[in-house]
């Protein structure tokens, strides 16, 4: 089971310790403790660690891999990913969280063997004013990852695992899309496209085999607002399976993209059984 001291401590680390983390409004050397921090802990997960560094507006910018070799069918890879920038404030949840959860996957796999090739990545340049554009760190990461023929089986990104609420009324839906969905945000969701079906239905049985968290799993189209607003979105676009697992981010959390986003705010409980499922769903999908 996944310990919720480590991803208290990895959120911790990132939103306080770091804090405010992005190219703009003064945070880069704080950018450049997280790519450390998370360097680190990758290396500390005994994998091959990979840095893609490119250019975004004048500055480098840098995606972080922890490689696990596939050992029966290494040409075929499993992404699990996650982005590490915030939006100018602590993001404890958005996207700390995501991140712990990556970190935590990464260590647990240190003691095990997969028939595919599992890359663990730490994505730059997800929020604004990168998001859907050239700077984007996940789409330079796909984009990169097509140009080289890779074998993208399925593509998992964590965005937002940490806020629960138990309160009525705590969960909003996008118009029409939660008319059989619970009231109460004590869950968390898998949003796939309608071409990642099949692997939304094969991590959602697998997540509730080994996770007394609920899970709510819906494919949605892109114009359904916050369907695609991750990192899932670079893999869509290159026509690989892709799943974005979240706590709906602003339709429960209070906290989206402000200064109260802290750990005090989250539910390491609730965030340990989201990790459980998630790497119940991984270890299915890499064999």
């Amino acid at each position: 089971m996944t310990g919720q001291a480590g991803l208290r401590a990895a959120v911790t680390a990132l939103s306080v310790e770091i804090g405010p983390r992005d190219l703009y409004n003064n945070n880069l050397p704080r950018l450049r403790r997280a790519e450390e921090y998370i360097t680190a802990r990758f290396k500390a997960a005994g994998c091959a660690v990979e840095v893609q560094e490119y250019v975004a507006s004048g500055v480098k910018a840098r995606n972080i891999s922890c490689v696990k070799t596939g050992a029966s069918a290494p040409g075929e890879v499993i992404v699990v990913g996650a982005h590490y920038d915030t939006f100018n404030n602590p993001g404890a949840d958005d996207n700390a969280s995501g991140v712990a959860g990556v970190l935590a996957l990464a260590d647990r796999a240190k003691g095990k063997t997969y028939a595919r090739t599992v890359k663990f990545a730490a994505f730059v340049n997800e929020e604004p004013p990168f998001f859907r554009k050239e700077g984007m760190g996940s789409k330079v990461y796909a984009d990169a990852a097509a140009a080289r023929g890779e074998d993208i089986k399925a593509a998992l990104v964590l965005e937002m695992i940490g806020y629960f609420s138990e309160a009525r009324f705590s969960q909003r839906y996008p118009p029409l899309v939660g008319v059989f969905l619970p009231d109460r945000g004590n869950f968390l969701a898998q949003v796939s496209d309608m071409a990642s079906r099949d692997l939304a239905g094969r991590a959602d049985r697998a997540f509730r085999g080994a996770s007394a968290l609920p899970l709510a799993t819906v494919s949605l189209p892109a114009f359904v607002r916050g369907a695609d607003f991750s990192d899932h979105r670079s893999f869509w676009a290159h026509g690989w399976p892709a799943v974005m697992f979240t706590d709906t981010s602003f339709y429960r959390t209070p906290h989206y993209h402000k200064a109260t986003d802290l750990p005090a705010t989250l539910n390491f409980e609730y965030m340990a059984a989201a990790v459980d499922g998630v790497a119940a769903a991984l270890d299915d999908l890499a064999g």
